[in-house]
């Protein structure tokens, strides 16, 4: 036990060994939560892992996970937007009985109750089981969703893909940020450039499938199955290919259990045979030894007596709590996550009411209208790639990224209250979907960054429900409340404002540090 001390006071002062990278660079790095005195042997040995990961560095391995994590991001968007696109040629097809906004709340439920589940089993039984199940339970709930005969039907199953796909964008960021050198954890945010390529998928099916008039009827009076599959042919096509991107996760990469994970459950021995794996197949450097790991002490704070039980969950949401810095991180983080789910859906749900009461006069064919709607979200693509290039900035790093995000998205917003013309509608509309996802894209990569990986998948997923939350509250309040009132536009862009304020706020600062 002679090597414990010393190594811990190494890493309690943010040194670390000098370990040899895969280029030949000398590696010391800071872990992002090393003096926040938590459990002092997962401390050091997360040190150690640190270290062995940054000394693997990048490998083909990581560049498999960009493509099929990014997968989980496009299907989490695409499956959102779904709902939206279809519900009026559903609604129609039905007779228009029951209540309009039913697949908004669908859908918001679904994934307010996946992100719960597949966020706190992950780190209860692990990463990768839900990994591999949940885009394949989308995928199947989406092709089954559209040969559904009614109303009540077709929301159940959006609510099911909703399950399947909640749990997509928490595993995806959380599997790959455990496998990511320091020195590329900025990919993290360039990664949501997924979260546009989704949208802009759902906005090509739409464009094809709900403009051509024989698979579209125009009123409730004659409206069939046989004239309107339209909407269907859409849920057919998404639902195939969400499941071709789901076998494509299982067969192009066999995903192993990520280290961190390992670590928590103290299994030292597969957390090296991952590492020696990687270094052999990738031929790179791998000094991590079990010997070394077990100097570190045991394991205490990660898991409960029994990983089935109420205490287990417990002590996963304790975790985020742990000291007052971190409380303050997670406080922060829930309070993000909750803003922007109301802001960004109640914004567009107002919109077009209040420009209609303005006097805009954007006279967009149908075929014009789901163009733009494909512009638009063609938009959202870049923003998270301007993102990674400035989070890695060391005048900006994370939290003023999401700052600049955030004012830019206010500012357009408040300037879209003044679009009167087609033209202006689809230029405002490509330039918040731009520079929302700036701070998006950046929101999605710090969360899990900045949270202990014992509980990681836990926090993340309250995070992502907190959102959902107010999805569904938005829902309520577009069918509630007045949609011509200019207060809903100005209450939303004050919301992103103060998001802005929030993330300069956040304890802290993952640039230039190892994720713990």
């Amino acid at each position: 036990m002679d090597e414990s001390p010393s190594h811990g006071e190494k890493k309690l002062s943010g040194e670390a060994p000098d370990v040899r990278a895969a280029d030949g660079g000398s590696l010391k790095g800071e872990d992002i939560l090393a003096l926040q005195d938590l459990d002092p042997a997962l401390n050091r040995k997360m040190h150690l892992v640190n270290n062995a990961i940054d000394e693997i560095g990048w490998t083909t391995y990581h560049t498999k996970l960009f493509f099929l994590n990014g997968f989980g991001y496009a299907v989490d968007s695409l499956v959102l937007l779904l709902q939206s696109v279809i519900a009026g040629p559903a609604f129609r097809e039905f007779g228009q009985v029951g209540y309009a906004r039913a697949l908004t709340i669908a859908i918001y439920t679904g994934m307010l109750v996946g992100a719960l589940f597949w966020g706190i089993s992950a780190d209860i039984i692990g990463r990768r089981f839900a990994f591999n199940v949940s885009l394949f339970l989308c995928s199947i709930s989406t092709i089954i969703a559209g040969a559904m005969p009614n109303w009540a039907s077709l929301g159940f199953w959006v609510a099911c893909i909703g399950f399947g796909g909640g749990g997509n964008l928490i595993l995806d960021t959380t599997v790959f940020l455990e496998y990511l050198p320091s020195n590329k954890q900025w990919v993290l945010t360039l990664m949501a450039a997924w979260w546009g390529f989704g949208q802009a998928i759902t906005g090509f099916v739409a464009w094809g499938f709900l403009v051509p008039e024989k698979w579209n009827c125009t009123s409730v009076v004659t409206c069939t199955k046989d004239n309107n599959m339209g909407w269907r042919y859409v849920m057919f096509t998404s639902g195939a290919l969400v499941l071709v991107m789901s076998i494509l996760r299982v067969m192009v990469i066999r995903l192993r259990e990520t280290p961190k994970y390992l670590l928590g459950m103290g299994d030292d021995t597969r957390v090296v045979e991952t590492f020696q794996f990687l270094a052999t197949k990738y031929s790179r450097p791998c000094s991590i030894t079990i010997e070394k790991l077990e100097a570190c002490g045991v394991v205490t704070s990660a898991h409960s007596k029994s990983r089935f039980s109420l205490g287990e969950t417990l002590v996963h949401i304790r975790g985020l709590f742990s000291t007052p810095k971190i409380s303050l991180s997670t406080i922060l983080i829930w309070l993000s996550w909750a803003m922007i789910g109301l802001a960004y859906p109640l914004f567009y749900v107002f919109l077009p009411s209040y420009l209609a009461s303005r006097g805009a006069h954007l006279n967009v064919s149908t075929f014009d209208s789901w163009r733009n709607y494909a512009l638009t979200n063609i938009s959202s693509i870049f923003g998270p790639i301007l993102a990674g290039w400035m989070c890695n900035l060391p005048i900006l790093g994370r939290r003023y990224t999401m700052l600049i995000g955030a004012l830019m998205t206010s500012a357009f917003f408040f300037a879209y209250t003044s679009v009167r013309t087609g033209a202006q509608d689809v230029g405002f509309s490509c330039a918040i979907g731009f520079c929302l996802n700036i701070y998006y894209g950046t929101l999605y990569a710090y969360t899990p960054e900045v949270l202990p990986s014992a509980h990681r998948a836990t926090g993340n997923g309250v995070a992502v429900a907190c959102n959902r939350v107010m999805g569904i509250l938005s829902a309520v309040i577009a069918t509630v409340s007045d949609t011509s009132t200019t207060a809903p536009i100005y209450i939303c862009g004050a919301l992103l404002i103060a998001l802005g304020i929030i993330s300069v706020l956040f304890p802290f600062e993952p640039y230039g540090r190892r994720s713990s």
